[in-house]
């Protein structure tokens, strides 16, 4: 004989437990200690004649213009080596989780400004505005990204609520979110993908892999991200970019946040 739990020890249960979903982004989100941010390099403590940080850097994220620091968002593995390495402390890490842009150019930072994601056109909005499907492709990424998509469709950060939803088929997504540096054993696979997927579409580069190569940049068994081969419309750095950042750049997209309280 099966024994069946009792309703109200679950009510009880779920009493106690509470409200899980997070504010976000109607509050502030809360990050772990740990959080490691925008990098963001300051130009007066920075000796011209310094080449630490561009030395060490595992993906050459950071580079020298014209005496001043230039760090390419969409290379960078948000690794601490650059911060540790700098006698001036020229570059710190900030706990800003912002960082999604419409544009490759626009992740590629000479001062503290980043220029965020903007929202989609009117008409893609109305497209897309309250229903967004995406298939995910995993293009011969370490499972980093992949995991941290898969945190989204948690209770935690439940995102259904705003209509965005992954699918199984490409036949019935509005567009790809792409991890990985695409190998070229997943370069036909993502083509195909992509041509299934009816248009209007959208691709989204997510993750240092799927945007430059990350660490495998140059590699002659991948292609240096999904750019090489598709339209990017929304580049979401980090490795991998945490839930929040996802999110966030999700919702700048659809015109869903707020811009009067993004950074200056």
């Amino acid at each position: 004989m099966t024994s069946e739990i009792p309703v109200l020890n679950v009510v009880a249960t779920q009493l106690r437990q509470g409200h899980r979903t997070i504010p976000f982004p109607d509050a502030p989100p809360t990050l772990p200690e740990r959080f490691r941010g925008r990098p963001v390099p300051n130009p007066a403590q920075c000796p011209p004649e310094c080449q630490a940080c561009t030395e060490v850097c595992p993906t050459e994220a950071i580079t020298r213009v014209n005496g001043r620091i230039r760090i390419d968002l969409g290379r960078c593995l948000f690794c601490p080596e650059c911060e540790r390495s700098c006698p001036g402390k020229a570059i710190r890490f900030t706990r800003e989780y912002r960082l999604a842009t419409r544009t490759r150019e626009d992740l590629v930072m000479t001062g503290e400004a980043l220029r965020l994601a903007r929202a989609l056109d009117e008409k893609a909005r109305r497209l897309w505005g309250r229903s967004l499907k995406l298939r995910q492709v995993s293009a011969g990424g370490c499972n980093a990204c992949e995991a941290d998509v898969n945190v989204l469709n948690t209770v935690v950060f439940d995102l259904s609520r705003f209509g965005i939803q992954f699918v199984a088929s490409p036949r019935h997504a509005d567009g790809l979110l792409v991890t990985g540096p695409v190998t070229e054993n997943m370069r036909v696979a993502l083509l195909k993908t992509y041509e299934a997927v009816p248009p209007p579409k959208l691709v989204i580069a997510m993750g240092a892999c799927a945007i430059s190569g990350g660490p495998h940049v140059d590699h002659a068994d991948q292609h240096n991200g999904v750019g090489t081969f598709l339209p990017v419309d929304l580049f979401i750095p980090g490795c991998p970019p945490h839930p929040i950042t996802i999110l966030d750049g999700l919702l700048r997209l659809l015109g869903r946040l707020d811009e009067s309280t993004d950074p200056a």
